[in-house]
Protein backbone atom coordinates (compact mmCIF):
# COMPACT_ATOMS: atom_id res chain seq x y z
CA UNK A 1 0.00 0.00 0.00
CA UNK A 2 2.22 2.27 0.69
CA UNK A 3 4.53 1.65 -2.55
CA UNK A 4 1.41 2.54 -4.35
CA UNK A 5 0.97 5.82 -2.52
CA UNK A 6 4.61 6.41 -3.25
CA UNK A 7 3.77 6.17 -6.88
CA UNK A 8 0.80 8.07 -7.17
CA UNK A 9 2.93 11.21 -5.60
CA UNK A 10 5.02 10.84 -8.12
CA UNK A 11 2.75 11.24 -10.68
CA UNK A 12 0.85 14.06 -9.29
CA UNK A 13 4.55 16.12 -8.41
CA UNK A 14 4.92 16.80 -11.91
CA UNK A 15 1.99 17.59 -13.34
CA UNK A 16 1.74 19.67 -10.07
CA UNK A 17 4.97 21.86 -11.27
CA UNK A 18 3.76 21.78 -15.06
CA UNK A 19 0.36 23.34 -13.63
CA UNK A 20 2.40 26.22 -11.37
CA UNK A 21 4.90 26.73 -14.63
CA UNK A 22 1.45 27.28 -17.12
CA UNK A 23 -0.25 29.54 -14.23
CA UNK A 24 3.32 31.83 -13.60
CA UNK A 25 3.31 31.96 -17.59
CA UNK A 26 -0.24 33.38 -17.76
CA UNK A 27 0.43 36.04 -14.98
CA UNK A 28 3.09 37.11 -17.28
CA UNK A 29 1.36 37.11 -20.30
CA UNK A 30 -1.27 39.45 -18.79
CA UNK A 31 1.42 41.84 -16.73
CA UNK A 32 1.85 44.83 -18.65
CA UNK A 33 5.14 45.67 -20.20
CA UNK A 34 7.03 48.37 -18.82
CA UNK A 35 9.44 51.13 -20.20
CA UNK A 36 12.41 51.62 -18.40
CA UNK A 37 13.82 55.60 -19.05
CA UNK A 38 17.44 56.31 -18.64
CA UNK A 39 18.59 58.25 -15.77
CA UNK A 40 21.89 60.54 -14.92
CA UNK A 41 23.63 60.32 -18.55
CA UNK A 42 25.06 63.55 -16.85
CA UNK A 43 25.37 64.47 -13.97
CA UNK A 44 24.73 68.40 -14.15
CA UNK A 45 22.93 70.26 -17.07
CA UNK A 46 26.77 71.08 -18.20
CA UNK A 47 29.02 69.08 -19.52
CA UNK A 48 31.48 71.55 -18.78
CA UNK A 49 30.73 74.91 -20.14
CA UNK A 50 27.65 74.20 -22.65
CA UNK A 51 24.36 72.36 -21.74
CA UNK A 52 23.82 68.94 -21.25
CA UNK A 53 20.68 66.95 -22.15
CA UNK A 54 19.86 66.83 -18.66
CA UNK A 55 17.27 69.47 -17.10
CA UNK A 56 15.61 70.44 -13.81
CA UNK A 57 12.59 68.36 -12.54
CA UNK A 58 9.73 69.99 -12.00
CA UNK A 59 9.67 72.01 -8.78
CA UNK A 60 13.48 71.91 -8.19
CA UNK A 61 15.62 75.76 -8.41
CA UNK A 62 19.33 75.28 -9.61
CA UNK A 63 21.52 77.84 -8.26
CA UNK A 64 24.45 78.14 -10.65
CA UNK A 65 28.02 80.01 -9.47
CA UNK A 66 30.85 79.79 -12.53
CA UNK A 67 34.06 81.19 -12.13
CA UNK A 68 36.57 81.10 -14.53
CA UNK A 69 40.22 82.76 -13.98
CA UNK A 70 43.05 84.19 -16.32
CA UNK A 71 45.42 82.34 -18.54
CA UNK A 72 47.64 79.96 -16.70
CA UNK A 73 50.24 81.26 -19.21
CA UNK A 74 50.06 84.91 -17.00
CA UNK A 75 53.03 83.86 -14.51
CA UNK A 76 53.51 83.86 -11.36
CA UNK A 77 52.93 87.65 -11.12
CA UNK A 78 49.61 87.20 -12.13
CA UNK A 79 49.47 84.13 -9.75
CA UNK A 80 48.94 81.88 -12.65
CA UNK A 81 45.52 83.62 -13.49
CA UNK A 82 43.78 83.51 -9.81
CA UNK A 83 44.41 87.35 -9.56
CA UNK A 84 42.20 87.94 -12.41
CA UNK A 85 38.08 86.57 -12.20
CA UNK A 86 35.25 86.37 -14.69
CA UNK A 87 32.28 85.08 -12.43
CA UNK A 88 28.61 84.05 -13.65
CA UNK A 89 25.01 83.44 -11.70
CA UNK A 90 22.46 81.38 -12.91
CA UNK A 91 18.87 80.31 -11.21
CA UNK A 92 18.02 77.00 -13.39
CA UNK A 93 13.93 76.10 -12.56
CA UNK A 94 12.10 72.89 -14.26
CA UNK A 95 8.59 74.34 -14.83
CA UNK A 96 7.59 71.16 -15.96
CA UNK A 97 9.37 67.69 -15.46
CA UNK A 98 10.37 68.18 -19.68
CA UNK A 99 10.89 71.96 -19.62
CA UNK A 100 13.68 73.93 -17.94
CA UNK A 101 14.03 77.68 -17.80
CA UNK A 102 17.00 79.64 -16.60
CA UNK A 103 18.39 83.36 -15.87
CA UNK A 104 21.77 84.59 -15.35
CA UNK A 105 24.46 87.17 -15.33
CA UNK A 106 28.08 87.43 -15.93
CA UNK A 107 30.74 89.76 -15.83
CA UNK A 108 31.95 89.24 -19.25
CA UNK A 109 30.54 91.82 -20.82
CA UNK A 110 27.94 92.60 -18.69
CA UNK A 111 26.04 90.20 -19.77
CA UNK A 112 22.18 89.12 -19.11
CA UNK A 113 21.35 86.16 -20.72
CA UNK A 114 18.20 83.91 -20.38
CA UNK A 115 17.27 79.92 -21.77
CA UNK A 116 14.29 77.38 -22.23
CA UNK A 117 15.44 73.91 -22.45
CA UNK A 118 12.62 71.20 -23.39
CA UNK A 119 13.34 67.25 -23.50
CA UNK A 120 12.11 66.31 -26.39
CA UNK A 121 12.89 62.46 -26.14
CA UNK A 122 14.10 60.13 -23.28
CA UNK A 123 16.86 57.08 -23.71
CA UNK A 124 14.52 54.08 -22.85
CA UNK A 125 14.18 50.27 -23.16
CA UNK A 126 11.41 47.66 -22.56
CA UNK A 127 7.67 48.34 -23.85
CA UNK A 128 9.33 51.74 -25.84
CA UNK A 129 12.56 51.77 -27.10
CA UNK A 130 14.42 54.84 -27.52
CA UNK A 131 18.43 54.79 -28.19
CA UNK A 132 19.02 58.82 -27.28
CA UNK A 133 17.97 61.40 -25.82
CA UNK A 134 17.46 64.94 -27.26
CA UNK A 135 16.30 68.56 -25.69
CA UNK A 136 16.20 71.57 -27.72
CA UNK A 137 18.03 74.64 -26.12
CA UNK A 138 17.73 78.60 -27.01
CA UNK A 139 18.94 81.39 -25.50
CA UNK A 140 19.29 85.41 -25.61
CA UNK A 141 22.09 87.78 -24.37
CA UNK A 142 22.14 90.80 -24.03
CA UNK A 143 24.89 92.83 -23.84
CA UNK A 144 25.42 96.03 -21.05
CA UNK A 145 28.62 97.15 -21.33
CA UNK A 146 28.46 101.20 -21.83
CA UNK A 147 28.64 101.78 -25.74
CA UNK A 148 31.85 102.84 -26.99
CA UNK A 149 31.21 105.35 -29.75
CA UNK A 150 28.34 107.52 -28.29
CA UNK A 151 28.45 110.12 -31.43
CA UNK A 152 26.51 107.76 -33.63
CA UNK A 153 23.10 106.41 -33.20
CA UNK A 154 23.06 102.81 -30.74
CA UNK A 155 20.23 100.45 -30.96
CA UNK A 156 19.08 98.14 -28.00
CA UNK A 157 18.48 95.65 -30.53
CA UNK A 158 22.55 96.04 -31.17
CA UNK A 159 23.22 94.52 -28.01
CA UNK A 160 21.35 91.12 -28.50
CA UNK A 161 22.45 87.69 -29.51
CA UNK A 162 21.03 84.24 -29.84
CA UNK A 163 21.92 80.91 -29.49
CA UNK A 164 19.70 77.65 -30.88
CA UNK A 165 21.08 74.30 -29.73
CA UNK A 166 20.23 70.40 -30.55
CA UNK A 167 21.13 68.23 -27.76
CA UNK A 168 21.48 64.34 -28.74
CA UNK A 169 23.01 62.36 -25.84
CA UNK A 170 23.54 58.33 -25.34
CA UNK A 171 24.69 56.76 -21.90
CA UNK A 172 26.58 54.03 -23.65
CA UNK A 173 26.59 52.33 -20.35
CA UNK A 174 26.73 53.01 -16.31
CA UNK A 175 30.70 54.21 -16.89
CA UNK A 176 30.65 56.51 -20.28
CA UNK A 177 27.71 59.18 -21.71
CA UNK A 178 28.38 60.90 -24.95
CA UNK A 179 26.53 63.90 -26.52
CA UNK A 180 26.88 65.64 -30.29
CA UNK A 181 25.29 69.41 -30.23
CA UNK A 182 25.34 70.62 -33.50
CA UNK A 183 24.51 74.76 -32.66
CA UNK A 184 23.71 78.04 -34.11
CA UNK A 185 24.67 81.45 -33.13
CA UNK A 186 23.55 85.15 -34.19
CA UNK A 187 25.11 88.25 -33.75
CA UNK A 188 23.06 91.00 -34.04
CA UNK A 189 26.10 93.48 -34.41
CA UNK A 190 29.32 92.06 -35.15
CA UNK A 191 32.67 94.07 -34.45
CA UNK A 192 33.72 94.46 -38.33
CA UNK A 193 31.70 93.62 -41.44
CA UNK A 194 34.36 90.92 -41.52
CA UNK A 195 32.60 89.13 -39.07
CA UNK A 196 30.10 86.91 -39.64
CA UNK A 197 26.71 87.67 -37.85
CA UNK A 198 25.98 83.99 -38.34
CA UNK A 199 27.87 80.76 -36.34
CA UNK A 200 27.35 77.83 -37.16
CA UNK A 201 29.15 75.03 -34.43
CA UNK A 202 28.98 71.16 -34.09
CA UNK A 203 30.20 69.93 -30.21
CA UNK A 204 31.43 66.67 -28.68
CA UNK A 205 31.42 66.14 -24.72
CA UNK A 206 31.73 63.28 -22.87
CA UNK A 207 31.39 61.83 -19.77
CA UNK A 208 33.42 58.86 -17.81
CA UNK A 209 32.25 57.59 -14.42
CA UNK A 210 35.81 57.02 -12.42
CA UNK A 211 33.67 56.39 -9.01
CA UNK A 212 30.34 56.48 -7.49
CA UNK A 213 31.00 60.11 -7.26
CA UNK A 214 33.13 61.33 -9.72
CA UNK A 215 33.30 61.54 -13.19
CA UNK A 216 35.71 62.76 -15.92
CA UNK A 217 34.49 64.88 -17.97
CA UNK A 218 35.19 66.96 -21.71
CA UNK A 219 33.89 69.01 -24.32
CA UNK A 220 34.65 70.13 -27.91
CA UNK A 221 33.04 72.83 -30.52
CA UNK A 222 33.99 72.58 -33.55
CA UNK A 223 32.99 76.41 -35.51
CA UNK A 224 32.39 75.71 -38.93
CA UNK A 225 32.50 79.43 -40.46
CA UNK A 226 34.82 80.81 -38.36
CA UNK A 227 37.62 81.45 -40.94
CA UNK A 228 40.20 83.36 -39.50
CA UNK A 229 41.53 84.83 -42.50
CA UNK A 230 38.54 86.82 -42.87
CA UNK A 231 37.83 87.38 -39.34
CA UNK A 232 38.85 91.17 -37.66
CA UNK A 233 40.06 88.86 -34.46
CA UNK A 234 40.58 85.21 -34.47
CA UNK A 235 38.62 82.62 -33.21
CA UNK A 236 39.37 79.28 -32.15
CA UNK A 237 37.29 76.24 -30.90
CA UNK A 238 36.64 75.93 -27.53
CA UNK A 239 38.33 72.90 -25.30
CA UNK A 240 37.19 71.96 -21.84
CA UNK A 241 38.49 68.78 -19.75
CA UNK A 242 37.85 68.77 -15.91
CA UNK A 243 35.94 66.84 -13.58
CA UNK A 244 32.62 66.63 -11.60
CA UNK A 245 32.36 65.74 -8.02
CA UNK A 246 29.05 65.11 -6.26
CA UNK A 247 28.05 65.61 -2.52
CA UNK A 248 24.46 65.39 -1.91
CA UNK A 249 22.89 68.39 -3.02
CA UNK A 250 25.85 69.67 -5.02
CA UNK A 251 27.97 69.32 -7.66
CA UNK A 252 31.16 70.92 -8.07
CA UNK A 253 32.87 71.18 -11.41
CA UNK A 254 36.64 72.06 -12.02
CA UNK A 255 37.15 73.15 -14.91
CA UNK A 256 40.24 73.44 -17.66
CA UNK A 257 39.26 75.50 -20.66
CA UNK A 258 40.73 77.97 -23.23
CA UNK A 259 37.63 79.74 -23.09
CA UNK A 260 36.84 82.90 -20.80
CA UNK A 261 33.32 82.83 -21.49
CA UNK A 262 29.94 80.77 -20.14
CA UNK A 263 27.28 80.99 -22.09
CA UNK A 264 27.09 80.10 -25.58
CA UNK A 265 27.45 83.23 -27.62
CA UNK A 266 30.93 83.57 -25.26
CA UNK A 267 32.56 80.54 -25.73
CA UNK A 268 31.26 79.20 -29.54
CA UNK A 269 31.86 83.16 -31.21
CA UNK A 270 34.77 84.52 -28.71
CA UNK A 271 37.45 82.23 -27.40
CA UNK A 272 40.50 83.89 -28.59
CA UNK A 273 42.82 81.24 -26.64
CA UNK A 274 44.74 78.58 -27.39
CA UNK A 275 45.29 75.28 -25.52
CA UNK A 276 49.28 74.83 -27.27
CA UNK A 277 49.81 78.69 -26.45
CA UNK A 278 48.94 78.12 -22.56
CA UNK A 279 45.91 80.57 -23.08
CA UNK A 280 44.10 77.82 -20.35
CA UNK A 281 41.72 79.06 -17.58
CA UNK A 282 41.30 77.35 -14.67
CA UNK A 283 37.43 77.79 -13.47
CA UNK A 284 35.00 75.61 -11.85
CA UNK A 285 31.08 75.39 -11.54
CA UNK A 286 29.30 75.24 -8.28
CA UNK A 287 25.40 73.74 -8.28
CA UNK A 288 22.99 74.00 -5.24
CA UNK A 289 19.48 72.35 -6.03
CA UNK A 290 16.65 73.43 -3.86
CA UNK A 291 13.06 71.76 -3.74
CA UNK A 292 10.50 74.52 -3.64
CA UNK A 293 7.59 72.09 -4.72
CA UNK A 294 6.87 68.99 -3.72
CA UNK A 295 5.79 66.21 -6.40
CA UNK A 296 2.15 65.24 -5.00
CA UNK A 297 2.37 61.40 -3.44
CA UNK A 298 0.06 59.40 -5.35
CA UNK A 299 -2.65 57.57 -2.82
CA UNK A 300 -1.93 53.25 -2.97
CA UNK A 301 -4.58 51.13 -4.14
CA UNK A 302 -5.51 47.79 -3.07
Amino acid sequence: MRHAIAVFLLILLPAGMVAQDDLMDLLNENAKPETVFTTATFKSTRIMNGHSIERMPSGQLDFRISHRFGTINSGAYEFFGLDQSNIHFGLEYGITDWVMVGIGRGSYEKTYDGFVKFSVLRQSSGAKTMPVSLSVFSSIAVNSLKWTDTERTNYFSSRLSYASQVLIARKINQTFSFQLTPSYVHRNLVPTELDPNDLFAIGAGGRMKLSRRISLNAEYYYVINANNTYMSQPIYNPLSVGVDIETGGHVFQLIFTNSLGMIEKAFIGETSGQWIHGDIHFGFNISRVFTLKSKPVKPKTD
